[in-house]
């Protein structure tokens, strides 16, 4: 997985000055991409810790350096986007992010749209299903199902009764 991010980067995005990881599911992923690419590594946590320094962001940087983040899973890409707009205020350029999987949701392309924000991941909803289907772990029959999830996640559930 590493050098799969490690690649999309190389591919997308000019070269970072260090690499951002979102608390707390891509922290690990985003200090194994920046130790390949033997840069330095900050995170960002979710809410600004109460103790301390009070730091949102942990790690040695500065202002104006290009940062590069790291994500698990976008949803909706709000807290993904949380974590850009910390780094921003705290005077870093933020290149782009890289995930390892994307629902994508109409709502998540919107917000990264209107943040000015480039996302490009390893993998979709949309590879994972075309695969479930040509594995057979997922019948053609149940691709309405799924599609009509994704369309409104949140009140899916809600629509079965």
């Amino acid at each position: 997985m590493v050098k799969a991010f490690v690649e999309v980067i190389g591919k997308e995005f000019q070269q970072p000055d260090l690499i951002a990881g979102v608390a707390t599911g891509a922290i690990a992923h985003g200090v194994l991409v920046a130790e390949e690419m033997d840069l330095p590594f900050v995170y960002v946590r979710s809410a600004q810790k109460e103790h301390g320094l009070t730091n949102t962001i942990e790690g040695a940087f500065k202002a104006g350096q290009k940062v590069l983040v790291i994500e698990d899973l976008v949803s909706t890409g709000k807290s993904s986007l949380r974590a850009v707009e910390a780094l921003r205020e705290a005077g870093l350029e933020v290149a782009g992010m890289v995930a390892i999987f994307t629902y994508q949701f109409e709502q998540s392309r919107q917000n990264f749209r209107e943040s000015g924000v480039e996302l490009k991941t390893l993998s979709n909803y949309q590879h994972l299903i075309e695969r479930a289907v040509e594995s057979g772990y997922v019948k053609k029959e149940e691709l309405e199902t799924l599609k009509k999830w994704r369309e409104d996640p949140e009140n899916w559930q809600s629509k079965q009764s």
